[in-house]
Parts: C-alpha cells; structure tokens; sequence
C-alpha cells in the first residue's frame, strides 16, 4: 500500500454524516471514497473527479503500477489523501484484507464504487463454463462482496453511497455478450434490489450504465470485431459507435461525472437507478 499525501493521515470524517455543499463545491471533503479498478479508464476518471470534489481516496486494482502513478499525479494534482492496495476483486480474501485496511488507514468508507470490470465475447454455443464463471465473478460476484464489506457501517451510520459501474449491457443484449450481459443485468438487479433495503436508512445504490467508452476495454471490441467480421479497425469501431445517436465513444470524464453527482448531496433521493451514459443508445 502507498500513501502519497499532502494532507492529514488521520482517520478524517466517517461515514456517520452526510456530505454538506461547500462554497467551493468540495461536497466529499474529508469523506472516504474507496474505488475498484481505480487505476485505468473510467474508474482513473472517477478517482480524479472524486480527488477534485474532497474525498479522501483508496484504489484498488490489480495493476499497481497502474495504481501508484495515479495515485502520484492525484496527490500532485489536487492534494489528495490517496492510497492504493494490490486486489484481485475475485478474491474474496484479498477484498477482506484490502478493505481492512482502507478502514485503519482512513476510517469507515463514504463512498464505494465498484468500477472493476472485464468483458469478452463469445458466441453463445462457444462460451465455456469457464468464460461464464469468469464474467460472473469479475463482473457481478465482486460487486457483492465489495458492497458487503462497506455497507453495514453504512447502515449504523445512516450515511453512505454505492454506486456500481454496470453498462449498457445491463440494460439490453449484444450478440456474442451472453455472459457479460448476464453479469451487468445482474448487477441492475443487485442495485435495486439493495437500494429497497437501504432506502431507509440514509443508503442510496444506483448503477451508471456506460455505452462503449473510450478506454483500453472499448480498444480491445473494436480489435475482437474486426477480426470476427474480418474488416479494417475503422470499419469496426464506425459499427460500435453507431449503435448510438451521438455516433461516438463516450469519454471517461462523462461516466465520472454522473458517479460524482450520485455521491453528491442533491442526489440524496435518488437511489435503485440505472442511469445510461450511452448518447442516446438506451431510451
């Protein structure tokens, strides 16, 4: 674990109170927001974002490497108390020690937002068992676990957010997705489900549910496409972005910025959503 910091190491606010605007905006001021997949992409974006509104950070991720530069540029950019811990978020001992030691470090999260993902595709009657499983645990499986870990401090302290990166494939089916799809339509459910139970107590759970996004995940379709339909890396990635009106990739920063308003105080009546960040694909 690194903690490259120009602030305060204490135990700073805990999830027992609720953000309050700010005049500089800095509603996450003090309060802990933890990341998975926080090293690349959309989760990068949103630890920036969030950097930028006041939370103290926690990445978790995989790549360390990946964890650590972030981490740097986020305390050289914006101050921020940030740390960051090797996890394998289909480990369910590996997500036990990571959160344990993101509650010692800076106290009960405020925030979780489970971001890691990963997505392959396959033709349905190709699939094996073991791609399935895969998607499952990285995708969904995870999500519960993650969300175990902070929610019932959330729940004493009547104050929390979870916000859980699903996708378009939530919401609708793509050919050769089959396990992806099942994984982030399970993660839909997973959040309204929780957000019946945590209405009450000062908990909201929302999803965001991004179109294809420009990061290494969005690289990685259009090489698949082009190899199944045998046609150039233009050609494809003109097919994946005109599934939607805006007829582009979405942008990090786009994903980031809804996240960031789900943690904000305006948005405390909003839970159980499913909210598309598609330019118009999902209506």
């Amino acid at each position: 674990m690194t903690t490259p910091s120009t602030r305060d190491a204490g135990a700073g606010a805990r999830a027992t109170e609720h953000p309050a605007l700010t005049p500089d905006g800095a509603y996450l001021t003090g309060h802990h927001a933890v990341i998975t997949g926080g090293g690349h992409g959309i989760g990068a974006a949103i630890a920036t974002e969030l950097a930028r509104l006041g939370a103290r950070l926690t990445l978790l991720g995989r790549d360390v490497g990946a964890l650590e530069r972030h981490a740097a540029f986020l305390a050289a950019e914006h101050g921020s108390d940030v740390a960051t811990s090797a996890c394998d978020v289909t480990d369910p001992a590996a997500i036990a020690d990571a959160f344990a030691a993101a509650r010692a470090r800076a106290g009960d999260p405020y925030v979780l937002v489970n971001n890691a993902g990963q997505a392959e595709s396959a033709r349905f009657a190709e699939t094996p068992l073991e791609l399935w499983h895969r998607m499952l645990a990285v995708n969904l499986t995870a999500t519960f676990l993650c969300t175990q870990q902070v929610l019932p401090a959330m729940l004493a302290a009547g104050a929390g957010r979870v916000v859980n990166v699903a996708s378009t494939a939530g919401l609708k089916g793509y050919s050769r997705m089959a396990a992806y799809c099942a994984a982030k339509h399970g993660v839909v459910g997973l959040t309204r489900a929780l957000a019946r139970e945590t209405a009450k107590h000062g908990v909201t759970v929302n999803a965001v549910c991004p179109g294809y996004t420009d990061t290494h995940m969005a690289r990685r379709a259009v090489s698949d496409l082009a190899r199944a339909r045998n046609v150039s890396p233009e050609e494809a990635l003109t097919m994946i972005t005109r599934v939607n009106p805006r007829g582009t990739l979405m942008q990090p920063d786009e994903i980031a910025s809804a996240v960031a308003w789900l943690c904000s105080p305006s948005a405390a009546a909003v839970t159980g959503q499913a909210i598309a960040v598609a330019g118009g694909e999902v209506t």
